[in-house]
């Protein structure tokens, strides 16, 4: 089903960060147009552009969803789906509360008092992508993190079906997490005006949110105005396992993450050849009767792959260079082996902690770096929402305590009005 190897991907390998590039200079160089057309005409670019790609003829006044519309939504999705969209925002949302509160602290060292705190970010954009890619567990996982860092507005951008609608799934997301507006607009166009402001659309200090090229481009186009979250492209799972791994889970988990569709990274790590081929026997066997195999085989077959290594020590190593965007470690003694992982955006240890089950409902992100990225960065959390602050208040005793720090360095840098003015508060 997939290649068993035991020489390193290299074809993958060269493609990660820091030469991974998911940008074509046809695609910026369109992108950098419709940027610059919204900068010029705003809302009436949108009303173009929106028309031009997305097939439907809106107006301005049309862009903003109402409160009717998301009322109706709620008519139209099953009672149970809604509630499991709240457990997962409350089970995340525990979770980011408990991480800003271990941020806020306060020292007292030799007279002077610091208070390290958080301060959220005022604005920010949530891109939704819309089509066959509408994941309502995506904005769960990118406006949840925002409400709970204290962001004074979230908006939400998404594209318009040809009737000028948004998924009811996306609407009822949306008003569970507490966005403050939706906006049905998308693509490049959609990014650009959140990063420069329209008549319709404010401008935001962040934007967060997956899409497609033209989305990623736009969104690294517009950093010269706004920030943005970390890269993304398509998923990828690493399982670091040996023979006391059951091969059926192990391919569950591969074709679970295939299914996102084209350009999935699917792979093992391990020491034993019996449960390399054990488990792309039952790759074939699961493939052949899953839902969407048509999506699963090809994904498998371009970024699936089985590296057979001489030991499980070697096995955490490649997947630190490696540096996917899950790791999951299942071996007899796994936490040994994932204090050797740092390069990876989320790491999930035993036969009971499948990906799948993260990207909905264990409390953590899925928004998470791919393509290497996991080497320098971590997944979307609260900490992308807010801007560390430290509130310094210093006693006469605790400026007397730093003085002759301040005088010595000052003057050998050659500032000599930094230490006048400290010692001006002596002279008196």
């Amino acid at each position: 089903m997939v290649k068993i190897t035991t020489e390193e991907p290299l074809w993958l390998m060269e493609r990660r960060w820091p030469n991974a590039s998911t940008q074509t200079t046809a695609v910026e160089s369109a992108v950098r147009n419709i940027i610059d057309d919204v900068r010029l005409r705003g809302d009436e670019a949108l009303v173009e552009y929106t028309e031009k790609f997305d097939k439907v003829k809106l107006t301005p006044a049309g862009f903003k969803v109402t409160r009717e519309e998301i009322e109706e939504a709620y008519g139209k999705v099953k009672q149970e789906t809604i509630e499991a969209l709240r457990r997962a925002r409350d089970r995340l949302a525990a979770n980011e509360t408990r991480r800003l509160e271990g941020l806020s602290f306060t020292t007292s060292v030799d007279g002077v008092t610091v208070r390290f705190e958080t301060r959220p970010i005022r604005r920010v954009g949530c891109y939704v992508p819309g089509g066959k890619a509408a994941y309502p567990s995506s904005l769960v996982m990118n406006v949840t993190p925002a409400k709970v860092a204290g962001v004074d507005e979230v908006i939400v951008v998404t594209p318009p079906g040809r009737d000028g609608s948004v998924p009811p799934l996306t609407l009822i997301a949306a008003d569970v997490c507490r966005a403050d507006s939706i906006y049905k607009v998308g693509g490049a166009q959609a990014v650009a005006a959140l990063a420069v402001g329209t008549a319709t659309i404010p401008r935001v200090d962040k934007i967060v949110g997956p899409g497609n090229q033209y989305v990623a481009s736009a969104k690294s186009l517009v950093q010269r105005w706004v920030a943005i979250d970390k890269p993304a492209g398509p998923t990828e799972i690493l399982v670091v396992a040996d023979d006391s791994a059951d091969p059926r889970l192990v391919a569950l988990d591969l074709v679970s993450q295939a299914e996102h569709g084209p350009g999935g990274v699917c792979g093992v790590v391990t020491n034993s050849r019996s449960f390399a081929e054990a488990v792309n026997r039952e790759l074939g066997s699961v493939v052949a009767s899953v839902p969407r195999s048509e999506y699963v085989k090809p994904v498998l077959e371009g970024g699936g792959f089985i590296y057979l290594v001489p030991s499980m020590e070697e096995a955490a190593e490649f997947a630190d260079r490696f540096a996917p965007e899950h790791v999951e470690v299942v071996a007899r003694d796994p936490r040994e082996l994932v204090g050797r992982i740092r390069g990876a955006g989320l790491i999930l240890v035993g036969p009971n902690s499948p990906v799948s089950a993260t990207d909905y409902a264990l409390g953590v992100n899925h928004v998470l770096p791919t393509e290497g990225y996991g080497r320098i960065a971590g997944g979307l959390t609260a900490l992308d929402y807010v801007k560390p602050i430290s509130i310094v208040e210093s006693s006469r005793e605790g400026l007397g305590n730093a003085r002759v720090v301040v005088k010595e360095l000052s003057e050998a840098e050659g500032l000599p009005n930094h230490a006048r003015a400290v010692e001006g508060r002596f002279e008196r």
